[in-house]
């Protein structure tokens, strides 16, 4: 699989400017739904590098990253005479990025995108990595392919566009990122302020936590070992998410890995002894900053069902990434229904549902 290149950049222009450049095309093409179309592709509009660009507008939010609407981005290719030598741009969130990189990686057998991340979820999570897909049969990401952008440009301007829920919803996946690499990345983020935000010293986070993960994707890059690590919170937090596509209350992403991580860090302090004060103060971080996501215990046969379709999963066992400690992981860890319903005890009395 082809490497990416990761731009943290500071002059948006210049960088897009060289990143199109870099990628000889015979059209370009920029992809974005109604919300980052209003309130993101004013900001490189103006640039003479997009000035020949051919607009694609998607419906926002993750109940439209499904099959539909990639058809329906296939077929506006077409129809505006893409071909396999054209480059297409996703501005957007994740879900701008994970369809956008999945119809590049499949209209005709494949063309080269560019992704420009405008959430702090897609910087450091969705638009780095190569993941790309799309949501099927009520299942989050059920088909999509290993297809690495040709470049991703983070610039932290666009994080002013968003409300609180969104950069929330972000964090998570940089706490996630603390907890997989070392105490001192870990003890920064459960100590920074969501609520009064300083741009500036999340900038130089974000760029950490980007560092994370391209370090263990380029290792790893078809997750059949170390990557699994970027998968801690998340065997939980897809079966939440699924719940509550079900039942018509849909969640951000990251809210949902939030809740995933207080699922999973009790699974690692019972199992591995993952340390309870440690897990204490990021529990007690999540439940802050994101507050709960309420289920009965009538619930808990459909989440454990959502959790056995997880891709993770071999030979029918429900499959977990867990921690010895911070930066300690274990990946491939199995757990039996029995241990998952306890996990699902200890989240409800833990975050007071």
């Amino acid at each position: 699989m082809q490497e990416q290149e990761i731009i943290i950049s500071r002059h948006l222009e210049e960088s897009l400017a060289k990143a199109t450049g870099n990628c000889p095309h015979d059209k370009l093409f920029v992809l974005t739904d109604r919300t980052t179309q209003e309130k993101c592709w004013p900001l490189v509009a103006e640039f003479p590098c997009m000035a020949d660009a051919t607009h694609i507008v998607i419906g926002p939010t993750d109940e439209h990253k499904n099959l539909e609407t990639l058809s329906a981005v296939w077929t506006e290719l077409g129809r505006q005479g893409a071909t396999r030598h054209s480059l297409l741009v996703n501005l957007g969130g994740g879900m701008v990025t994970d369809l956008g990189g999945f119809a590049a990686a499949t209209f005709k057998r494949g063309i080269r995108y560019i992704n420009i991340p405008t959430t702090l979820l897609s910087m450091v999570d969705a638009a780095v990595g190569g993941k790309t897909g799309i949501n099927f049969n009520g299942l989050k990401n059920e088909i999509g392919a290993f297809c690495p952008a040709a470049a991703v440009l983070i610039n932290t301007e666009f994080l002013r566009t968003l409300d609180r829920e969104n950069i929330c919803s972000g964090y998570a996946e940089m706490l996630k990122h603390g907890l997989i690499s070392t105490e001192k990345h870990w003890a920064e983020l459960v100590g920074f302020d969501l609520e009064t935000i300083d741009y500036h010293r999340l900038q130089d986070m974000v760029g950490q936590s980007v560092a994370v993960k391209e370090n263990i994707v380029a290792k790893d890059p078809r997750e059949q070992g170390i990557r699994k690590a970027l998968n801690l919170g998340h065997t939980a937090g897809h079966a939440i998410e699924s719940l509550a596509l079900q039942e018509g209350r849909t969640v951000l992403h990251g809210y949902a890995v939030a809740w995933g991580l207080v699922c999973e860090l009790y699974l690692s302090c019972v199992r591995e002894g993952f340390p309870k004060d440690k897990m204490r103060q990021t529990v007690n971080f999540i439940k802050e900053n994101y507050g709960t996501f309420a289920f009965d215990c009538k619930a808990y046969e459909t989440l454990y069902q959502f959790m056995t379709h997880d891709k993770k999963n071999t030979a029918g066992h429900v499959n977990f990434t867990l921690l010895c400690d911070v930066g300690d992981i274990l990946i491939d860890q199995t757990a039996g229904k029995e241990e998952i319903f306890n996990m699902l005890d200890f989240y409800r009395e833990t975050m007071g549902c």
